[in-house]
């Protein structure tokens, strides 16, 4: 990996963790307390390097709260995420001798910075400790160092994964809400259409009427949510034939049988209506396009199995995903055009027009 996609990674992860510009927390300022304290310095640092400027988590003796990135010691620091990097002495360092925080009022001498590595490999910045004058870390300091810096590693992961679970949680909040207001939609709906004769008489699924307000009620919910919305139309293949071999009555069994099929293999929370002779309707909400081929193959496999009926019956079914600048219209248009590409592919089969 070159250092340019690198650097995009690193900064990509560090932003992932939201921490920049945070307010100040008592976890991160007990670090570097205890790290000014064991390295015996007037200043420790949490340093997060960002694009174009170091920002500084926590602070002791320092009362600026960035500085710019080209003169950063951690900038520095994290090009070796795996070491610590330590400046005995600035001025015999080529690489600090003339930055302006050696040669100026702040005056720093000593540095030494341990990386805050992330598991996936990025060195997101320093705990550090500055002198203003030249010294060296004992080995225990310096492992002290490393072993706070893997600690502020830890609370980035557990602040990270906290704010997940926050955001989760008011997510499922917001969804209880709309299903609230969606179940009192629905009771509003129900009661509105317990005076309307809903159900067809001959398969006992819903009818035409029904199916229209259905429709009309997840086409909105699927809007409103942003949430897929499929519809299969499905008709029995060469239904005339049968009924004129057969007769009527037989042809009523096998509506029958066909719609117990296509109930048997719908979800609970999918709605299956008769649209009108030997066509039926399927509405499928919250459903992607893969799930909207399995349930339509499901129904084709269990109608062509079916046993009892005078011969084999099968069906076949358009299926159309809808589209957000449509409306429940098109859907039906777009599934029946479905249904009849399938048709003329040779029946016994599931086409789907997204």
């Amino acid at each position: 990996m070159d250092r340019t996609t690198a650097e995009a990674l690193r900064l990509e992860e560090l932003r992932r963790f939201g921490i920049l510009d945070s307010a100040a927390e008592q976890a991160y300022d007990d670090v570097v307390k205890l790290a000014a304290f064991i390295c015996d310095t007037p200043i420790a640092l949490i340093s997060l390097v960002d694009e174009d400027r170091q920002w500084f988590k926590a602070r002791v003796g320092m009362n600026e709260m960035e500085t710019p990135r080209g003169i950063a010691f951690c900038a520095h620091a994290i090009t070796e995420p795996d070491a610590l990097m330590e400046v005995p002495n600035a001025l015999e360092d080529s690489r600090f001798a003339n930055n302006p925080l050696v040669t100026g009022a702040e005056g720093v001498r000593f540095y030494a910075g341990a990386p805050l590595l992330t598991p996936s490999g990025a060195a997101l910045g320093t705990v550090c400790v500055i002198d203003r004058v030249p010294r060296k870390l004992t080995e225990a300091q310096a492992e002290a160092l490393k072993a706070l810096s893997r600690q502020v590693v830890q609370l980035l992961a557990l602040r990270r994964a906290n704010a997940e679970l926050e955001l989760l949680s008011r997510a499922q909040t917001m969804r209880q809400r709309e299903l609230e207001v969606a179940q009192k939609q629905l009771q509003e709906l129900n009661e509105e259409l317990s005076e309307q004769t809903l159900t067809d008489a001959l398969t006992h699924l819903k009818n035409r009427r029904a199916f229209d307000r259905l429709l009309a009620n997840e086409y909105a919910r699927s809007l409103r949510t942003r949430s897929p919305l499929a519809l299969l139309m499905v008709d029995v293949d060469h239904f005339k034939a049968y009924n004129d071999q057969y007769g009527h009555l037989a042809g009523d069994q096998a509506l029958q049988a066909v719609a117990a099929a296509i109930k048997s293999q719908a979800r609970a929370y999918d709605h299956v209506a008769r649209y009108g002779g030997e066509e039926f309707a399927v509405i499928l909400p919250d459903t992607q396009v893969a799930d909207t081929r399995a349930v339509a193959e499901r129904i084709r496999q269990a109608v062509q199995a079916l046993q009892g009926l005078h011969r084999p019956v099968t069906v076949s079914v358009g299926a159309a995903m809808a589209e957000a600048r449509t409306d429940p219209a098109d859907l039906v248009s777009r599934a029946d055009q479905a249904l009849y590409q399938a048709k003329q592919a040779g029946r016994n089969r599931v086409l789907t027009l997204l």
